[in-house]
């Protein structure tokens, strides 16, 4: 089997300002970080230039959000081939919060998917279910039904990392006890052996996303299937730095 790495992302989201978000960079900069972790900051567009010049070069920078398109009559959007120019290697796509608060369709989003590994970013891509689709007991149905689509325009899953994020743990203070999370990701893995390959299965990092904190991390990291987090509020506190060494 594969040996998957570490991956924990920090979704800044639309938070901080210079001062904040420079005082964060310098407590990352010089913490000691575990060196078998990828980590990975998704910082607003505007931040992203400032972003890339400012953090060691270990950490990663991406953009939580792009078009599906290079360039052209598309006001308000970034592309890609923007992202890049600021050297930046990520993108956050299908984030909960595009889906449910921007709309965004998994059609949309699977568009994106597909520009953005033709333009060479690394991507993202969140999946997750609501309350009263857990609570219907539609979990599994909803979060294949997501990864068929992204699935679908997937060419290289070397450049993919897959966030699980149920949106009733987002930002709530809920978390998905380790348990949930590990029956979770462990059937995402059933459905990439069986409609993707063996390989794409064992070697595709799924990650745990939605209320992650100092506290709860060490847990999480120790099942079996969760490969990372991608952590929303606590990736603005030093805790962030608990978190990235949640396997050490």
């Amino acid at each position: 089997m594969a040996l998957r790495r570490f991956f924990v992302g920090g979704n800044w989201k639309m938070n901080g300002d210079k001062e904040s978000l420079g005082e964060l960079i310098s407590t990352l900069n010089t913490a000691s970080l575990h060196d078998e972790t990828d980590v990975v900051c998704a910082a607003p567009s505007i931040y992203l230039d400032w972003a890339r010049s400012s953090l060691d070069p270990r950490i990663g920078v991406a953009a939580q959000n792009c078009y599906k398109v290079a360039k052209g009559a598309f006001t308000g959007e970034i592309s890609p081939a923007m992202i890049k120019d600021c050297g930046a290697d990520w993108v956050v796509l299908g984030h909960s919060e595009r889906r449910h608060v921007f709309g965004e369709s998994d059609e949309l989003i699977g568009q994106k998917v597909a520009h953005a590994l033709e333009s060479d970013l690394g991507v993202i891509a969140c999946i997750g279910e609501k309350l009263e689709e857990r609570e219907a007991g539609t979990t599994e149905e909803v979060v294949y039904a997501q990864t068929q689509v992204i699935a679908e325009n997937v060419t290289d899953w070397g450049k993919v990392v897959l966030a699980y994020e149920p949106v009733w743990a987002i930002g709530t203070g809920k978390t998905a006890t380790p348990e949930q999370a590990q029956e979770v990701h462990e059937q995402l893995r059933a459905w990439l052996r069986a409609n993707v390959s063996d390989d794409v299965a064992d070697s595709l990092r799924i990650i745990y996303g939605g209320s992650v904190t100092g506290g709860n991390c060490r847990e999480l990291a120790s099942q079996a299937d969760v490969d990372g987090f991608l952590v929303g509020g606590a990736s603005l506190k030093p805790e962030f730095v608990d978190i990235i060494n949640a396997r050490m």
